[in-house]
């Protein structure tokens, strides 16, 4: 591959993202020569779907970008998440992730030389990091705290206090992980705020924010894993695959909530730009079909 600019390693970071916090921090670090280091984490608490192929092809183009590119398999996370993932299950999900994630990364062909995956209780439970969950404990309100997971943790009546607890162990994990960046969805922004404000606070600098936009489902509304009809699953076979996308929401003349046109825009086309270097999707029609 020819070697990149700056701005085309810059528009390759900032590409189709909804919007991005601090992007100062990671110019400068491209000013000095220095390769940004991306991190995304995801909580193992089911089977991924075709939604994960949106954040893949981020990484993909972080990657080709010559970010260091961290993949956190947040099995701590999950745990506190409403249980949302068992113990016992934990190591064989996260065996999964990494399978599916790095599959999706070599069909696109960027070079995975600078991905590596951690795991979230590889670190989570050592003295320094315990330690610095118990200040921010100190420091930071239970309304702060509530406010920056609502959109990323299960809201519930009398909800268990490790809902509280997971926001201030996804801030923590930027500094752990020694990132510039973090890497997530929309969902996440408040979160992301509360990161830039909390760090400080144990005298950590603050870190950049890449915010990708959230992806409708094959039904028009979010892409969900509870909802068998707004995903296609990474098992499906191809007759199911092909079901699921003829019966897809998709109304003449409408981009918003398209699933279909969601899957073209943010998966189809950056992986041909990645794979073939031509951004292009070539849909073969019989004839008398509909457009």
């Amino acid at each position: 591959m020819t070697a990149l600019s700056i701005e085309e390693r810059l528009g390759l970071i900032r590409e189709n993202l909804a919007e991005v916090l601090n992007p100062e921090i990671i110019e400068s670090i491209m000013a000095e020569g220095r390769h940004p280091k991306i991190y995304w984490g995801t909580a193992t608490t089911g089977r991924p779907h075709c939604g994960y192929l949106v954040p893949a092809m981020k990484i993909a183009q972080f990657l080709a970008a010559g970010c260091d590119v961290t993949i956190l398999l947040a099995d701590v996370h999950g745990f506190l998440d409403n249980l949302k993932a068992p113990l016992e299950l934990v190591a064989q999900r996260a065996n999964y992730y990494r399978f599916v994630i790095t599959s999706m990364l070599k069909a696109v062909g960027v070079p995975i030389d600078k991905l590596r995956f951690v795991l979230g209780s590889s670190y989570q439970t050592s003295s320094d990091y315990t330690m610095d969950v118990y200040k921010l404990t100190a420091l930071v309100s239970e309304h702060d705290a509530k406010k920056a997971g609502a959109e990323v943790v299960k809201q519930t009546s009398n909800a268990p206090l490790s809902g509280l607890i997971y926001p201030i162990l996804q801030v923590l994990d930027e500094q752990y992980l020694d990132c510039d960046a973090q890497f997530g969805g929309v969902d996440q922004r408040k979160l992301f705020t509360a990161a830039k404000e909390w760090l400080p606070k144990l005298g950590y600098r603050q870190r950049a924010h890449l915010l990708n936009p959230m992806v409708a489902g094959l039904n028009g509304n979010k892409m969900s894993s509870s909802d068998e009809n707004s995903k296609i699953d990474l098992l499906d076979s191809p007759e199911a695959v092909a079901k699921k996308i003829r019966k897809a929401e998709c109304v003449p003349k409408v981009v918003e909530g398209n699933g279909v046109l969601a899957l073209v825009e943010y998966v189809l086309l950056p992986g041909s730009g990645l794979k073939n270097g031509v951004r292009e999707v070539k849909v073969e029609r019989r004839d008398a079909e509909p457009l």
